[in-house]
């Protein structure tokens, strides 16, 4: 089969599409032939061989659409010609995944290939930041920042779906203002337009944000204690920045207010059982029309060094597609 391979870390040249050998499945595990898969930050990272970087060589990828192929003997939920979304063993970008059952879903069939492939590490990640870590509640002011990426313009319809009052998105450039409004934040602000804190505090009457989520870290972490409500979650789950952020002590206790922190990764190896419910939530809102995917751009799986260096550019919007063609 054919599979993204990483030899050497680097630039997006090294992402070399090569044959592999079929992966072979255990008893508790499902083979999918992907039709779709997604391009994450974590994805770019990883080839840098950053933190989590799996040993060389390696496939890189975090999710995939597609379809069941062959089902270990101790599988009970699935059967083959099943559509699936999943978290595979290995990488992503390749023909053939090799998923554990339990971190497979059965797609709805009214859902498309497309929006599968552009939903689970987004949606998966959004729903836990808001629901289960943040506790967003209803009325509450949710800021989120790069409003324009997956996460963000994914973040922004579920924070409107679990009942969020007022959404604020933050962005790099002003010409992806327009990505976090179509999304459905109620207010856009452009880093590069000056103080993003002194505009939430103008936009709640000095009150500020009740959950805050941020992927950037460094002085963006930093500033947004400056438009942070009392009480509120500041919910810390990436560091794009390449930057390191620092708190006070009393910039918290006598406020009530929490500096929490999330990692997908860490989620998915630990306590995988959490994604269950999760997932439930995501998949309904998909099926129903309420939750929409964002998709930016697509490539062949061939073109896996194209994407990486789109994402890069800072110009991706929504979410990067590869594709396959079995």
């Amino acid at each position: 089969m054919k599979a993204v391979v990483l030899t050497e870390f680097g630039s997006p040249d090294v992402l070399k599409c090569v044959n592999v050998d079929m992966p072979s499945i255990a008893g508790n595990e499902v083979l999918i032939r992907v039709v779709a898969t997604s391009v994450n930050f974590a994805d770019i990272k990883s080839r840098y061989g950053k933190k989590d970087s799996g040993k060389l060589p390696f496939i890189p990828g975090l999710d995939a659409a597609g379809v069941i192929e062959a089902v270990g003997s101790d599988v009970q939920k699935f059967k083959v010609g099943q559509r699936v979304i999943a978290f595979p063993k290995t990488g992503s970008y390749a023909e053939y995944i090799v998923a554990d059952e339990v971190l497979t879903f059965a797609i709805p069939d009214n859902v498309d290939f497309d929006t599968a492939a552009a939903c689970p590490i987004v949606s998966f990640t959004a729903y836990k930041l808001l629901a289960d870590v943040a506790r967003v509640e209803p009325g509450e002011t949710v800021l989120i920042h790069a409003a324009a990426g997956g996460v963000g313009t994914t973040a922004i319809q579920l924070a409107k779906l679990l009942g969020a009052g007022c959404v604020i998105g933050t962005v790099g450039s002003e010409a992806k203002v327009a990505i976090a409004v179509e999304a459905g934040a109620d207010h856009a602000i452009c880093y590069e337009n000056g103080d993003f804190a002194e505009r939430v505090n103008a936009l709640t009457n000095g009150r500020g944000a009740d959950v805050i989520l941020d992927s950037i870290s460094g002085r963006v972490s930093e500033q947004s204690l400056e438009c942070f409500a009392m009480y509120g979650r500041l919910v810390h789950f990436g560091n794009s920045s390449g930057e390191i952020g620092d708190f006070q002590t009393n910039h918290l206790h006598s406020s009530c207010r929490s500096v929490l922190g999330f990692s997908w990764g860490t989620t998915r190896r630990e306590r995988p059982h959490l994604l269950h419910t999760t997932a439930e939530h995501i998949l309904r809102y998909l099926a129903s029309g309420r939750l929409k995917m964002k998709i930016g751009k697509q490539f062949a799986l061939e073109q896996a060094a194209e994407a990486h260096r789109w994402v890069e550019s800072r110009q991706s919007v929504g979410k990067v597609l590869l594709t396959v063609e079995n």
